[in-house]
C-alpha cells in the first residue's frame, strides 16, 4: 500500500531489554517477513487534553504523527485507520476510515472491535490485526514481527508491546477470531478495559528498551508534545 508521501524509511530500534513478566516471548529468530497482518491505527479519542481535535494530526520531527505511524506498519498487508467522525480530515493519507460500531465513545477496545470486523469483512484471508495509536511518534519498526515472534513462542493468542517492562495494552497483536468475544464483552457485560480483556484471553508480551527514546511514548497535553519534539530532534532515526 503507498505510503503518504511525507513518510521516511524507518530506522531500526535498538535491541530489546529482559522479560517483564513470564508469558513473553522471545524475539530471536524472528521472520524477514511476519505473517500477512492488517494494521489498525486507534485514532478514535477525543484529545480533551490537547483541546480537542487530532492528535495523530500534529507533527514531531516535521511530519505528522500519523505518517510517522504509518511508516511503522509498512509491513503489514494493509493498514486502517479508526476514527469517528468526518472521514474526510483524513484523506491525505489514502487509507480506509472505519467508526466505532459501539456507540458513546465506548474506548479504544471498540476501535479494536471495528478493525477486526474490517479484517474480517474486507480482507477474510488474513488472520490478525495489529493496534497502534495515532497519537505515537516512536513505534518500533520491527513492531509487527516481534508482537508475532511473542504470540508464537508463548502459545497465547494475543501479544502485546511492552517498554522497559510496562505494559501497553493498546498497541498489541489480535487474531480476527477473537471479535465475537470482544463484541459481547463490551456490548454485553460493558468492559472497556484493555488489560482486563488481554488478561482474560491470555497475552504475551514483547519488551522495548524505554531509553533513550520510550518506542511508545503517547502524545496526551502539550508537555507531552513539546518532549516529543525534543526527543524527535536529538534521535532523528528514531
Amino acid at each position: 500500500m503507498p505510503l503518504p508521501p511525507s513518510v521516511a524509511p524507518a530506522a531500526a530500534p535498538a535491541a530489546a531489554g529482559p522479560a517483564p513478566t513470564p508469558t513473553e516471548g522471545r524475539a530471536s529468530g524472528l521472520d524477514a517477513t511476519p505473517p500477512p497482518t492488517v494494521g489498525l491505527i486507534l485514532a478514535g479519542g477525543r484529545a480533551q487534553r490537547l483541546g480537542g481535535g487530532d492528535k495523530g494530526l500534529l507533527g514531531v520531527g516535521g511530519r505528522p504523527i500519523l505518517a510517522r505511524v504509518v511508516a511503522r506498519l509498512a509491513p503489514c498487508a494493509a493498514v486502517v485507520l479508526n476514527a469517528n467522525g468526518d472521514p474526510a480530515r483524513f484523506a491525505g493519507l489514502g487509507l480506509p476510515v472505519v467508526a466505532d460500531t459501539v456507540p458513546g465513545y465506548a474506548g479504544p477496545l471498540a476501535g479494536v472491535l471495528a478493525g477486526l470486523d474490517w479484517a474480517a469483512t474486507h480482507r477474510p484471508d488474513i488472520g490478525h490485526v495489529v493496534t497502534a495509536p495515532a497519537d505515537a511518534p516512536f513505534l518500533p519498526a520491527d513492531l509487527v514481527a516481534r508482537l508475532h515472534a511473542a504470540a508464537r513462542a508463548a502459545g497465547t493468542p494475543i501479544a502485546c508491546a511492552a517498554s522497559g517492562g510496562r505494559r501497553h495494552p493498546v498497541v498489541a497483536l489480535w487474531p480476527v477470531t477473537l471479535r465475537e468475544a470482544l463484541r459481547r464483552a463490551l456490548v454485553d457485560e460493558g468492559l472497556h478495559k484493555v488489560g482486563a480483556f488481554l488478561d482474560r484471553h491470555g497475552a504475551a508480551t514483547a519488551d522495548w528498551p524505554a531509553a533513550p527514546v520510550d518506542p511508545f511514548l503517547n502524545v496526551n497535553t502539550p508537555a507531552d508534545l513539546d518532549e516529543a519534539e525534543r526527543l524527535a530532534a536529538a534521535h532523528p532515526d528514531a
